[in-house]
């Protein structure tokens, strides 16, 4: 996605521009072409250089560079620039772009750029609370630039509190996102993820190996491409995808009441999650004690929340749900399909390398009542978009 794409980081005085390096670095190695501009106040907190050899482009402080064909380089930047990242942006330029004031190389090309704009904040919990910072925030939205909030922790000036920078992986997915094809803009869509755990009593549950990696690639390329996105997830150690709606539920009796309640409104379900189909039919209070000889558990029907969706559907709406299989994929997928009354199965089988639980791929085949799609190995991210495609095409 960031092949080829030209992106500008701004740079301004704050101890939070190291940060920026680790993102310049980031877009590199996905061979984005990127531009650095500093203002003078922030070579006092790191060397022009150190961006040069991240980038391979020339660091641009002065406002009258101009480039090898004599063009003057903020307008030549501004015509080709995807997207502008000013990161760290202290209050004194948040207040030149809101009032559109050009002193610098980092304003002049910011003023003539047409592309997406994002501000990262970076400063100190009073100087960020001003009311004078927060109005000139509130200018530039209204401008159309994408403001991140601050994350909140310990600050280079020992005060703890509103001011700090994200974290380079936090300011990735923003670049990530302004630069995705947005087709799915106006969308709202569903995609459980996870496992469900089955209590047997205070310490003990039933449960599976799903680590929720296709769900939540699902989740984050549908809100990257521009889609509302509901995510139902159970107990996993991913954290959710910047811009959706988390919805954290623990048994299949939880994801069924969290589905049934964001259902109606969705134009779009992807049913990702590995839900129990049983439960114990008792649950303890208290911790059962080891005895002499065999124990066994009572276990009952979860309720099929695929099946109930295919039953209350609304008119246009897309059902999908996944199909993991050991033998005889495609034939109990066909008849998965069938019995649930949706419009589309992703299978997969759980024996054949690369797909499966707790890998970064997998290995899957599209079907839908009238076509089949058998898609190679590939990375769990491409398998999510190339199932988005696929269903946007049937809308």
């Amino acid at each position: 996605m960031l092949a080829g794409k030209h992106i500008i980081l701004g740079v301004t005085g704050s101890i939070a521009a190291y940060k920026t390096a680790s993102l310049a670095s980031m877009l590199a190695k996905q061979h984005a072409d990127v531009t650095v501009i500093m203002t003078r106040n922030a070579t006092n907190f790191i060397n022009p250089i150190t961006f040069e050899s991240l980038t391979g482009n020339k660091c641009l402080v002065d406002t009258f560079d101009r480039n090898f064909e004599f063009q003057v380089e903020h307008v030549s930047l501004a015509k080709q620039t995807d997207v502008f990242l000013t990161a760290p942006a202290s209050a004194n330029v948040i207040a030149k772009a809101a009032h559109g004031i050009a002193d610098d190389m980092l304003t002049t090309t910011l003023l003539a750029c047409t592309c997406p704009k994002i501000i990262a904040p970076a400063m100190n919990t009073r100087m960020y609370q001003n009311p004078i910072v927060q109005d000139n925030i509130k200018i530039l939205e209204r401008y159309g630039m994408e403001v991140i909030t601050p994350a909140s922790g310990y600050l280079a000036c020992g005060d703890t509190g509103e001011g700090k920078m994200p974290e380079p992986e936090v300011l990735y997915e923003y670049l990530v996102k302004a630069l995705a094809p947005k087709d799915m803009a106006g969308r709202k869509l569903l995609v459980t993820a996870g496992p469900t755990r089955e209590k047997i009593d205070p310490v003990r549950y039933i449960s599976n190996h799903s680590t929720g990696k296709m769900g939540y690639a699902i989740a984050r390329q549908a809100m990257l491409r521009g889609a509302k996105v509901t995510l139902v997830s159970g107990k996993v150690s991913l954290q959710p995808p910047m811009g959706v709606h988390f919805i954290p539920v623990v048994s299949a009796a939880d994801m069924a009441k969290a589905v049934k309640d964001n259902a109606k409104e969705q134009d779009i379900i992807i049913k990702a999650a590995a839900v129990a189909d049983y439960r114990p039919a008792v649950t303890a209070d208290e911790k059962l004690k080891k005895k002499d000889g065999e124990m066994s558990i009572g276990l009952e029907r979860t309720e099929d929340i695929l099946a109930y969706l295919g039953a209350h559907r609304r008119e246009g709406q897309f059902l999908c749900g996944f199909s993991m299989e050991t033998e005889h994929m495609l034939e109990n997928s066909r008849a998965k399909l069938e019995k649930k009354q949706i419009d589309m199965i992703v299978a997969n089988n759980l024996k054949q390398a690369g797909a499966g639980f707790g890998t970064d791929t997998n290995v899957v085949t599209l079907l839908t009542k009238e076509e089949m799609v058998e898609l190679p190995i590939m990375s769990k991210e491409e398998v999510a978009d190339r199932l988005l495609d696929f269903i946007m095409q049937k809308r």
